[in-house]
């Protein structure tokens, strides 16, 4: 049995899902869970009510059963109201640094139960897999994102190359203690799942326990009106998703777009965290959407011809797995740590690479047979990386490392 602690919604909770559909989940610890509404209920309050009320109604999973769930909402109330009044990056920092260790520490309280196992995510962590291995159960931490280091130095040369983009976080001193933070939970897990081999490298590149390591791509749910896609439209119809700022490469999106003005339509759907002079420039050429929510994202990917994603660090991007469930052939970059073959299913170019992505673009608008092809690609590969599949790995990588470690019964109780 395993307790699963995860702050967040973190793709709608599928991990402790996947262990309760199949018998293993001993208890999910959590901040803020949604009650279980009458269904004409919770369809109204979604429909007619305020934005912070439909996401806090779609914190809730119908596969867990609700005495399964312990969630901390005054925890979760004062980690909101810290980052709320954040007015610098330090702030930021220190509110997720106390909330991963009074995380942990509730937990701990709260107690384990019959669990053989604990399933953490990164930098939330740290306390409940050192309890853990000192009881002699199973550690688990997944590591949703590449390493702090390696990201705040992509960061640092971003903000080099363009400094009126974001508000720069050169000067934050408590970095270096979620880096530390992060390198001590690897030290403390008998296993460190990884949603792609960019985080894996990641992790060796700082030193880290790669051999603990286990690539484990994720799943999407696949849209219920996805189909082969007969043509695409002139001009080309190019989409984005995801926060727009620096890490997920706006600035070359914004130079792509100016110079395949005519060839092109670019819409970006994802929160604005640039500055009002970069989204002058980006609009220019570039229709920015502002946050958009889960119920309408799927309009987006219907319109779509092309999905691009120019992203200089993640985990896995989930929205990659996402457009090709749509049939859209994707460009991004190694650092998404995608799924998508380079020629197959869409384009793997270099990071800061503007020039790579207007040629793979003006193929793609130029060239209806390699569209098509990789549209249909896009739809195959797409049926791979379904939900069920990731349980399926995911249950065989917690099974076989179990079992390597001496340890059979946590994935077999």
């Amino acid at each position: 049995m395993v307790v699963v602690a995860q702050l967040g919604a973190r793709m709608h909770y599928a991990v402790p899902a996947i262990l309760a559909r199949s018998g293993m989940l001993e208890r999910l610890y959590t901040d803020i869970y949604a009650p279980r509404l009458p269904k004409r209920l919770r369809e109204c309050m979604s429909q007619f009510g305020p934005a912070f009320l439909q996401r806090w109604l779609g914190r809730i999973s119908a596969d867990i059963p609700k005495e399964k769930v312990v969630s901390f909402s005054t925890m979760a109330f004062e980690y909101y109201r810290r980052r709320r009044f954040a007015s610098a990056v330090e702030p930021v920092t220190a509110a997720h640094l106390w909330a991963g260790s009074e995380f942990c520490r509730r937990v701990i309280r709260r107690g384990l139960g019959n669990a053989k196992s604990v399933y953490t995510y990164n930098s939330a962590g740290l306390e409940l897999l050192e309890c853990a291995r000192a009881r002699g159960l199973f550690a688990v931490t997944e590591q949703t994102f590449a390493p702090e280091r390696i990201y705040q130095e992509i960061l640092r040369r971003e903000q080099e190359n363009y400094p009126q983009w974001e508000i720069s976080a050169f000067e934050n001193p408590l970095t270096r203690d979620y880096e530390e933070r992060e390198q001590m939970e690897w030290k403390a897990a008998d296993l460190i799942l990884c949603g792609s081999e960019f985080v894996r490298e990641g992790i060796r590149a700082v030193g880290g326990p790669v051999e603990n390591c286990r690539v484990v791509p994720y799943g999407v749910r696949l849209p219920s009106s996805s189909g082969l896609r007969e043509s695409r439209h002139e001009p080309l119809r190019v989409l984005t998703v995801g926060t727009v700022g620096l890490r997920k490469g706006a600035p070359y999106i914004a130079k792509a777009a100016r110079i395949l003005n005519h060839k092109a339509e670019f819409r970006l759907a994802g929160p604005l965290c640039v500055s009002l002079d970069a989204q002058k420039l980006l609009s220019e050429h570039v229709t920015l959407l502002g946050p958009v929510s889960r119920s309408e994202i799927h309009r987006h990917f219907a319109w779509a011809d092309v999905f691009l994603l120019p992203t200089l660090c993640e985990g896995s991007a989930t929205v990659c797995y996402e457009a090709l469930s749509y049939g859209l052939p994707v460009i991004t970059t190694p650092n998404a740590g995608s799924v998508v073959r380079d020629g197959v299913e869409g384009f793997i170019v270099p990071i800061r690479d503007s020039s790579a992505i207007v040629d793979r673009i003006d193929r793609l608008a130029e060239d209806g047979d390699l569209w098509a092809a990789m549209s249909a690609c896009a739809l195959e590969r797409a049926s791979e990386y379904t939900l069920e599949r990731y349980g399926e790995r995911l249950l065989n990588a917690l099974s076989t490392n179990a079992k390597q470690e001496g340890c059979t019964a946590n994935a077999s109780s």
